[in-house]
């Protein structure tokens, strides 16, 4: 456990960022896919691995993060508007 938490330690806030980002497009693909013409047992799947892939990008992005980064991207997208 020692050595995992080093690791995540070791990454940047651009990692952070960039792992974080990275939900957007699963988030989207997620609920796009229903549109596609298949069975409702497929969208289920795809549904279930594609979302489950946007959270699994999501945790591990604010988990690289750390709280000192996560407060670092909220102020500076705050000061961004």
């Amino acid at each position: 456990m020692k050595k995992i938490k080093q690791w995540l330690q070791s990454l940047s806030f651009k990692t952070g960022v960039i792992v974080l980002l990275c939900c957007i497009p699963f988030y989207i693909l997620s609920f796009a896919q229903m549109l596609l013409p298949l069975s409702a047992a497929a969208k289920g799947v795809l549904w279930t691995v594609l979302f489950g892939m946007a959270k699994t990008c999501q945790y591990g992005g604010i988990t690289i993060l750390g709280v000192e980064g996560y407060n670092r991207l909220k102020k500076r997208l705050w000061h961004a508007k």
